[in-house]
């Protein structure tokens, strides 16, 4: 019922995952930054997440954690998995009586999968446009452009309802605060991949990194036109930076700031505004 990537950059450990089922994203992925990711599916036994990261943890590579796994499950033959681990070996297992078209392919750094499929070729091109993908891109976007292309290649033969993005890095969430950097969700939807793809889009406006290199300085000219387009939305406070901060901090931009210079995103945001 599912087709899904789990898969690491080195320095992240994420799944995405889509199916005719309701709310995917609650069953199928897991991960945790340093230790690896894993996606169960199929009759989907969700004790997999929290025991394969523990055996993930205590030292166990991808393929031993699921032979424990499975060894240890009495309906292995109706479960599916796929685990890369900390060091991106990865492993895949499709039970003998999972609905056709059920299997998976695996590679350094990743493990595709996938049950009530089309087609191999579902798999195939997951395969083909995560191998062929921006290695210097976050693995949000590559994670997505895979599950992009098993979409499009089939997928889900009974249709699409759902999709699910999560990826995990250390310290990579909100304020430092969690090593969450994403976890995304499409519970019911007519075409979930795409509005995967906008929630993504969203996410990386409201939670990426401002560049450095790319960011303008508040001197001269865009300094006055920044105070001045602030002072129209009610920010007046003589500091820019903390005019700046009150303002972005309303339009949930704050972690795209930067002291004295100015995301263009942001200011793009702000000339909209005003």
């Amino acid at each position: 019922m599912t087709f899904s990537i789990a898969a690491t950059d080195g320095t992240a450990w994420g799944v995405a995952v889509a199916s005719k089922f309701l709310g995917v994203g609650v069953a199928v992925p897991a991960a945790a930054a340093g230790v690896g990711a894993i996606a169960t599916q199929a009759w989907a036994n969700l004790t997999y997440r929290p025991e394969g990261l523990a055996l993930l943890r205590t030292g166990h590579d991808a393929q031993e954690t699921i032979d424990i796994l499975t060894t240890g499950d009495e309906l292995r033959d109706e479960r599916q998995v796929g685990i890369v681990d900390a060091n991106g070996n990865s492993a895949t297992y499709t039970g003998a009586k999972c609905h056709d078209w059920a299997g998976g392919v695996t590679g350094d750094n990743y493990a595709i999968q996938g049950n009530i499929l089309t087609g191999p070729e579902v798999v195939e091109a997951m395969a083909e446009a995560w191998l062929s993908s921006d290695e210097a891109a976050p693995l949000t976007r590559r994670l997505l452009t895979a599950l992009i292309a098993g979409d499009e290649a089939g997928g889900d033969r009974r249709g699409r309802q759902s999709a699910a993005l999560l990826v995990v890095t250390e310290k990579g969430g909100y304020g430092g605060g969690s090593d969450v950097f994403a976890d995304l969700r499409v519970d019911d939807h007519a075409d979930p991949v795409t509005e995967l793809t906008r929630l993504l889009d969203l996410h990386d406006i409201y939670f990426g990194k401002a560049d450095p290199a790319t960011a303008l300085p508040l001197q001269g000219d865009l300094g006055q036109e920044v105070r001045g387009r602030l002072a129209k939305l009610g920010h007046t406070n003589p500091d820019l930076d903390q005019a700046l901060d009150s303002w972005a901090g309303i339009e949930n931009l704050e972690e795209r700031l930067l002291p004295g210079r100015i995301d263009p995103l942001v200011l793009d945001r702000l000339r909209s505004l005003t």
